[in-house]
């Protein structure tokens, strides 16, 4: 779809579609840039409330990733024209609205459509200096790869569908998925990164692939470092992955090349298609130590999975996994 885009010869668009950027910017003054953003998507949890919840914190990820400030939003919301739903929406729409008063966004309209299957998220419009745009283009060799989230809430989502999963690790991956990315991004300002990306749709390997094409390095990824939840390493061995993630693998497959000791499970969790995943950080490996004690100290996810490198793999390989 994105190569049905016009190019853009606009010089105030300083991030566009060109490098699968988490969003949008475009400079308003010589200090002053917006960040631009949207996402929207079907209920990924039984529980009206949760699931808007989960929506807000998702769309505000990519703004956060972006190292850029959240300040309004939009709704969109698409509903079956049912009045036995229009109490749902109203729960969905409170998640939401909680959650962003959270983040400190105002939500200032929105619009909605008649469909026979909800959907629901939020537009996102942010503020961040033009200097200080942590765009897919910088990530650097030498780069340590840090991520603050669990992998594998596609393979949960899936298995709550199919009745596989106990309350327990739903109220675990829920809240993963509705914990803000807002902190883990004020930390890693403050400890001064090379650039970030927010792991959703195209799991682990796709958006660092992302990255890495833009940046044109390569990347060592030990695969017994990245943290899963335990439940979907289990479903996952049951064959209970979601078609997402099954595309991930096929795509991606040709970017990566797979050491002898990693198991086909961690192939299948690494791709994965996350919803409100956390964000993958590279951060220069002088300062590593000091953004995962910050973040440890405000009970965050701090994994070290990685490092960027200039030595190439080969083709269009960028990625190489090993234990």
């Amino acid at each position: 779809m994105l190569g049905q885009l016009p190019d853009i010869t606009d010089p105030n668009v300083l991030v566009g579609h060109a490098n699968s950027d988490d969003a949008g910017v475009y400079r308003i003054t010589d200090d002053v840039a917006v960040v631009l953003t949207t996402d929207f998507f079907t209920p990924i949890v039984d529980d009206p409330y949760w699931f808007g919840a989960i929506a807000a914190a998702n769309a505000l990820s990519d703004v956060y990733a972006m190292g850029a400030k959240p300040l309004v939003a939009l709704n969109v919301a698409l509903f079956p024209n049912q009045p036995e739903f229009f109490p749902l929406l109203k729960q969905i729409m409170k998640g939401g609205i909680d959650k962003m008063s959270e983040a400190g966004v105002s939500i200032i309209g929105g619009h909605t459509i008649r469909d026979k299957e909800p959907k629901f998220g939020f537009a996102v419009m942010g503020v961040i200096h033009p200097a200080k745009i942590l765009d897919n283009s910088k990530a650097r060799a030498g780069d340590a790869l840090i991520l603050t989230k669990k992998i594998g809430t596609g393979i949960i989502s899936t298995g709550v569908k199919a009745d596989k999963c106990s309350s327990p690790i739903i109220e675990e991956f829920t809240a993963s998925m509705t914990a803000l990315n807002k902190r883990a991004s004020e930390i890693m300002l403050e400890t001064g990164v090379s650039t970030a990306t927010d792991i959703t749709g195209f799991g682990l390997i796709g958006h660092l692939h992302e990255v890495l094409s833009a940046s044109k390095c390569s990347a060592r990824i030990y695969s017994g470092s990245v943290p899963y939840f335990d439940d979907a390493i289990r479903l996952a061995d049951a064959g209970i992955v979601p078609g997402g993630t099954k595309t991930n693998v096929k795509n991606y497959e040709s970017y990566v090349t797979w050491g002898k000791g990693v198991k086909e499970v961690e192939k299948i969790l690494m791709n994965d298609a996350q919803t409100s995943g956390g964000l993958l950080i590279f951060v220069p490996a002088e300062k590593k130590g000091r953004l995962i004690s910050a973040l440890q100290k405000e009970k965050i996810i701090a994994a070290y999975i990685g490092d960027v490198i200039d030595k190439p793999l080969g083709g269009d390989k960028r990625i190489h996994v090993e234990k």
